[in-house]
């Protein structure tokens, strides 16, 4: 029965079907959907990190496999994402009870004059399904809101998102904003945005460049693993 419901809920992450009532990538899977099956797990004692473990962050593994392969566009992701959002608060209390940490606490945001949040949700979703305690600060957010954050919640990581050349250059200044308050080597920085690169990251000074939010994960679980 604990395989069973494991192995469906990871399929149903991979279709993108949030309840029973949405079609998936293949329309002919029916039966519940990520939400009822979360519960389901969860009326049948399994614990909450093996139901994150083997089937939503199991089935988001191969979202991003096929998405990397243009197998899955945008819609397909987000869908997959989305179902594994409201799966996450579902589980957050059961999380909470058992005393699971969080694999680190990730602070996101698009920087100041930039209002496109679309990447930023998506790597903001696909962390919070990866087992990260996640904080989404907006949009188009002053330096210094940022910098006022850090300071009060230490969070592990920063995450700094921009779409254009011109918000981007907010990411140096923030960066510059950190050291000025002592607070630079407290918080690890990625950058990602359709207008940043691995050249501008270094030229600035971040800690990571994210191509999207697969990549967001992978990198993390990569500073997770030097960190232990």
């Amino acid at each position: 029965m604990t395989e069973d419901i494991i192995a469906a809920l990871k399929e149903n992450v991979i279709q993108g079907r949030m309840t029973q009532d949405d079609e998936g990538i293949d329309e002919s899977l029916t039966g519940p959907g990520v939400l009822e099956l979360t519960q389901a797990a969860l009326d049948n004692n399994i614990p909450a990190d093996e139901i994150i473990t083997n089937g939503i962050t199991a089935g988001m593994e191969i979202v991003g496999e096929r998405f990397n392969a243009k197998e899955y566009f945008i819609p397909d992701m987000l869908a997959s994402a989305e179902a594994v959002s409201a799966a996450m608060d579902i589980l957050k209390p059961h999380l909470e009870a058992s005393n699971i940490e969080t694999k680190g606490t990730f602070a996101i945001v698009t920087v100041r004059g930039d209002i496109h949040d679309i990447g930023k949700n998506i790597v903001a979703i696909l962390l919070k399904g990866s087992g990260y305690e996640v904080t989404d600060l907006g949009i188009d957010v002053p330096t210094e809101k940022i910098v006022e954050y850090v300071r009060e919640n230490n969070p592990d990581y920063l995450g700094l998102s921009a779409l254009l050349t011109t918000t981007m250059l907010a990411m140096g200044d923030i960066i510059e904003a950190l050291k000025a308050a002592g607070l630079r080597n407290k918080v690890k920085v990625l950058v990602g945005g359709a207008a940043v690169s691995g050249e501008y990251a270094r030229e600035i000074g971040a800690d990571a460049y994210c191509v999207d939010g697969f990549d967001a994960v992978r990198v993390l679980n990569t500073f997770q693993e030097t960190k232990s």
